[in-house]
């Protein structure tokens, strides 16, 4: 019955076991109030692929457009001493929209609460139609009205306010305003589950193959848009359902602009050519960036920028100290921050042609987390747990020299505290990406 519903379980899921915990999870985090949350919309018409809201896949696995979901948080038990009548045990509700026959020609087949088998598919405790959000939410509020000042959603949602004006008018009060529902979901997402880290592994390994492929593409007279194509490709080919950002393939002087994604260059021989591309796997992301010399070979100048970058990176892995140690400090003074470390590195080997030391042309923090969404949530400076998975990604870049140079891998912090390269099957020194490009 629900093979024709194929865009519910297109994507590897986790149990809904894990999905159920971290609903209970944010509704403990609640104390007593209510989150409502938002399905990401249906996209325009052949434009767009469609991709889930982060929060909400995180918390349901469920990859369709137009749903809510709704945690009652439980009142704890002092509440339930002061207020006896007010009592509020957890419960979940996924509401799903009434289907559109006609869009869903164009779209393919959804789902919707009278669907057969949906309460199976969902994994949700309760399934029901989405007119019924208001008028659950009017109950919960009507029961006890200082509820409508513990309401939590996600941030600028248009479906939020709308919901919570018509309570507010049915119930003949003042509509108040929301509370950002991603403070909570933040601190539950930075720390990855087994089942996560495992999608982290598999979007790795697909990067890696298009980042191999890009190896091999990539030679004097190509263009970047090529060489973005060729990686996607591959990642496509390895189950991938799209790049987690817009591939950066900067030759040249564009190998000196930070986000540079135009892709509209043309390779030359003696460039150096950054490319900062990976991939989704089931809504799970990586992020690696390597520089290759567009001939295959790096010049003497270009390998000792590219042993600098690579020495700042192995100085932050090295000064690792779980618990302790911090990324994403853009003032680079915070000694306990991995950013100070490769920093100091970089300001303290090499010159520029003025002989200066490089430190200024270094413009970024040294990392961040990644998950769900490249760059995942997170309190920056952050401190680095076990479960967390970073970024270490120093860059030096010196446009008078048409020359930049960044080196990104995604780590993970193992129990014992110790880092795992997500990357490691990757060519890494610059000996190792010429000896990749000549084969």
């Amino acid at each position: 019955m629900l093979a024709a519903f194929s865009s519910a379980s297109a994507l590897e899921k986790q149990s809904a076991a894990e999905y159920h915990a971290r609903r209970v999870a944010l509704g403990n985090a609640l104390h007593g109030g209510v989150a409502i949350l938002f399905a990401a919309e249906e996209p325009v018409l052949d434009f767009d692929p469609y991709r889930q809201d982060s929060d909400f896949y995180y918390l349901t696995g469920w990859n369709e457009p137009g749903a809510a979901l709704l945690i009652v948080g439980p009142t704890s038990e002092t509440e339930h001493a002061a207020q006896p009548a007010h009592r509020r045990e957890y419960k979940e509700v996924l509401f799903l929209p009434t289907r559109n026959l006609r869009t869903e020609q164009y779209t393919g087949a959804k789902m919707d609460a009278t669907t057969p088998g949906v309460a199976h598919a969902t994994g949700v405790d309760n399934v029901e139609q989405m007119t019924n959000l208001a008028v659950d939410l009017n109950k919960l509020i009507g029961d006890d009205r200082r509820l409508a000042m513990n309401i939590w959603t996600q941030p600028r949602a248009k479906a939020a306010d709308s919901v919570l004006d018509f309570t507010a008018a049915t119930l003949g009060t003042t509509a108040t305003s929301a509370k950002d529902v991603t403070t909570l979901t933040m601190p539950l997402r930075e720390v990855k589950d087994a089942g996560e880290i495992e999608l982290l592994k598999k979007a790795s390994t697909a990067s890696i193959a298009g980042q191999r492929a890009m190896m091999k593409a990539v030679k004097p007279g190509e263009t970047e848009r090529t060489v973005a194509g060729i990686m996607t490709a591959a990642w496509y080919k390895e189950g991938c359902e799209r790049p987690s950002y817009a591939p950066i393939v900067g030759t040249g002087l564009n190998s000196t602009t930070l986000h540079y994604s135009e892709n509209s260059g043309t390779i030359r021989d003696g460039d150096v050519v950054v490319v900062d591309a990976a991939c989704e796997y089931s809504m799970y992301a990586s992020d690696i960036t390597r520089t290759v010399p567009a001939n295959g070979h790096f010049t003497a100048r270009q390998r000792e920028i590219y042993d600098i970058v690579l020495g700042a990176q192995k100085a932050a892995m090295d000064a690792f100290v779980v618990g302790k140690s911090k990324i994403n400090d853009f003032s680079h003074r915070d000694p306990d921050t991995l950013d100070a470390v490769a920093f100091n590195y970089i300001n303290t080997h090499g010159k520029d042609l003025h002989g200066h030391p490089l430190g200024k042309y270094w413009l970024h923090g040294l990392g961040h987390m990644v998950g769900i969404d490249v760059h995942d949530p997170a309190q920056y400076p952050a401190v680095l747990k076990p479960g967390m998975v970073f970024t270490i990604e120093p860059g030096v870049y010196i446009p008078e020299e048409k020359l930049g140079v960044r080196i990104e891998c995604d780590f993970l912090v193992l129990p014992d505290g110790k880092l795992l390269d997500l990357n490691a099957d990757l060519p890494h020194t610059a000996d190792e990406v010429e000896a990749e490009m000549k084969n």
